[in-house]
């Protein structure tokens, strides 16, 4: 049984870093319930509590990270609320079509609320792809804090 659970921590693990780059997955609360599930297995004795807060926070600033980098890169370039809420509505939209939909949704989404704040083309696809660099710097800072988690947890394993 607890070859088993070991697979299955390694698997949430995998599928979180997976995550930190695919939105359809809960990235980081899946690296994080990997080596919480590892830790209880081992009985705690390698990954104590102090290693779980540590990594369970650097969990938290990622996944804030990550909510806020798509409107702060609204934002930086003068983003209407329309815009915003176009980039959100682009992003849920996209999700349902892969890939390309993750990737043109809420460029797309921030361009068509742009465009219905009476602002020109320009100006609405200078928005697009600051919502869109901005949901990019989100995913990388997402996917460098799922490795930071890992690699603090293997720390863990060779000197808790």
């Amino acid at each position: 049984m607890e070859l088993a659970l070991y697979i299955l921590a390694a698997a949430l693990i995998v599928g979180g870093l997976l995550g930190s780059i695919l939105p359809v997955l809960p990235g980081i609360p899946m690296v994080f319930g990997g080596i919480w599930l590892a830790a209880a297995v081992d009985g705690y004795r390698h990954i104590g509590v102090w290693w779980l807060v540590v990594i369970g926070a650097l969990g938290v600033a990622g996944i804030a990270v990550d909510f806020v980098a798509s409107t702060l890169g609204a934002k930086r370039v003068g983003a209407s609320r329309r815009a915003l809420w176009g980039a959100a509505l682009g992003t849920v939209v996209g999700m349902f079509f892969g890939i390309p939909g993750l990737l043109i949704g809420p460029f797309a989404g921030a361009l068509i609320g742009e465009l219905a704040s009476g602002n020109s083309v320009l100006r609405a696809t200078h928005v697009g792809v600051g919502t869109w660099l901005g949901l990019l710097f989100g995913t990388l800072v997402k996917l460098v804090i799922s490795f930071v988690m890992v690699g603090l947890f293997g720390l863990a394993l060779l000197f808790g």
